[in-house]
């Protein structure tokens, strides 16, 4: 069985176990197949809007002998998904923004029995920052690092709240940067792009430095 790097890996162990997972841009199909092997979700759909990577994940999907619990399907993000098919919707290796207007485009994602587990590769503020103003609640986040790189995931679900946060909220979420080193890796590389646009609008820093001073960071 194909092993999971570290950040499928952590999206994994956002599903609940005996979840209906559909997997939005599933590439290989590398998350559903694990999955369902290891007995974590009963069922899968392998979504994806390109017919290539689709085509790459049936082949595993096939050589797993998974062809009875996980379908693959060709969909622009949840279009093609009903509501009634999956009970946690991972939408991973996508831009923060595109993540958001993947869930803002499909009505059913206000049910709030669905979880939705998020790793966006990118702008990870912006899709937090959509979600508070939004109704969505995060229930947890966390970190890894994969190829030299660390990324964020982060499990949601609707509430219908909006809670007063501050303006940093969008760049720690929930993570503990003063806790955990993985989390403070993290939020110091939103501070370095900060002090980067910084050098074309001042504003920027002013962020980055309250940003700094909440993980204890000195310049």
């Amino acid at each position: 069985m194909h092993r999971l790097d570290s950040r499928l890996a952590l999206c994994a162990s956002f599903v609940r176990k005996g979840a209906r997972l559909a997997d939005i841009g599933t590439d290989h199909a590398y998350l559903p197949v694990w999955l369902c092997r290891c007995g974590v979700c009963p069922s899968a759909i392998a979504a994806d809007i390109n017919p290539a990577p689709l085509e790459s994940g049936a082949r595993a999907v096939a050589e797993a002998g998974l062809t009875d619990k996980i379908e693959t399907r060709l969909s622009n993000g949840l279009r093609e998904i009903r509501q009634d098919e999956a009970d946690d919707i991972v939408i991973a290796g996508m831009g923060g923004d595109l993540i958001a207007e993947i869930i803002g485009d499909c009505a059913y994602t206000q049910d709030k029995n669905k979880h939705f587990i998020l790793q966006p590769m990118t702008r990870s503020e912006n899709l937090l920052r959509w979600l508070d103003a939004n109704g969505f609640s995060v229930l947890r986040q966390d970190c890894c690092t994969a190829a030299k790189k660390c990324y964020t995931v982060i499990l949601t679900a609707y509430t219908g709240k909006t809670a007063a946060h501050d303006a940093l909220y969008p760049y720690l979420g929930e993570l503990r940067p003063q806790e955990n080193e993985t989390h403070r890796r993290f939020v110091y590389a939103h501070i370095e792009r900060l002090r980067k646009k910084a050098k074309g609008d001042s504003r920027f820093d002013a962020i980055a430095d309250a940003l700094a001073n909440r993980v204890g960071e000195t310049r």
